[in-house]
């Protein structure tokens, strides 16, 4: 499903939503990152140095493990973000309903990860000549901390994307997330592949990951929707 695809969509549910209410402005898409500086983020766990941004772009050395998170929690929304690798195997992700407080043991929070993994990390991570499943690597979605999901595609506890659509390092990617009620559908490079339901946390920080491997992000933007029945 293209872009426009997505925003007819979610036409469809603001109009819908719009039919229960008095007065309801249109929900647009704001910046979530300026192109200029943190503005709009909280540092977690990381160093100073972890994060930069340079001709547009934020940059992740990402080093010390840890995250940086959103200045608000959202509940339901459009995520749009562009990342892209810049090391053979890097890893990375973004959380989104996440309580931001990470695990003191494991550097990272609670949530839905949305998986950002390089093309090349299930061969650098061969165990007794076996290979990690592809599915690592294209949008793969799961509960982190205690969150539970039900899975569309399921790969254990994890819903694996239906079609491999992510590109390799040096080459931009897109994700369209969706977030809506406990339900997130994932579009990677503008085809919708995977999803969860049932998810048992339906509000909280969006956390951009550092995990080890550089990554840059672009054109990060959020539409907010109507919020949902508690």
């Amino acid at each position: 499903m293209t872009r426009v695809a997505v925003l007819m969509l979610v036409g469809v549910v603001v109009a819908f939503a719009g039919m229960h209410a008095r007065v309801m402005s249109a929900p647009q898409f704001v910046d979530l990152f300026n192109g200029k500086n943190l503005k709009g983020w909280v540092n977690v766990n990381t160093a100073e140095d972890t994060w930069r941004v340079k001709n547009g772009v934020l940059i992740c050395s990402g080093h010390p493990i840890g995250v940086m998170r959103s200045e608000k929690q959202y509940e339901n929304f459009v995520l749009h973000i562009e990342w892209m690798h810049i090391e053979p195997g890097g890893n990375s992700g973004v959380f989104v309903w996440s309580s931001a407080r990470p695990d003191p043991s494991g550097r990272l929070p609670d949530g839905i990860e949305v998986q950002m993994l390089e093309l090349d990390w299930p061969k650098l991570h061969m165990r007794n000549g076996v290979m990690p499943p592809l599915a690592y690597v294209h949008g793969e979605l799961f509960g982190v901390g205690g969150v539970k999901i039900v899975p569309d595609n399921p790969r254990g506890e994890r819903s694996m994307s239906v079609e491999n659509r992510c590109k390799g390092r040096g080459e931009w990617n897109t994700y369209d997330v969706v977030a809506v009620d406990g339900v997130i559908k994932l579009a990677v490079n503008g085809k919708f592949v995977n999803g969860i339901s049932r998810s048992t946390r339906r509000k909280g920080y969006l956390c951009l990951e550092s995990e080890g491997a550089e990554i840059h992000f672009r054109n990060i933007k959020i539409m907010e929707l109507p919020p949902g029945i508690s």
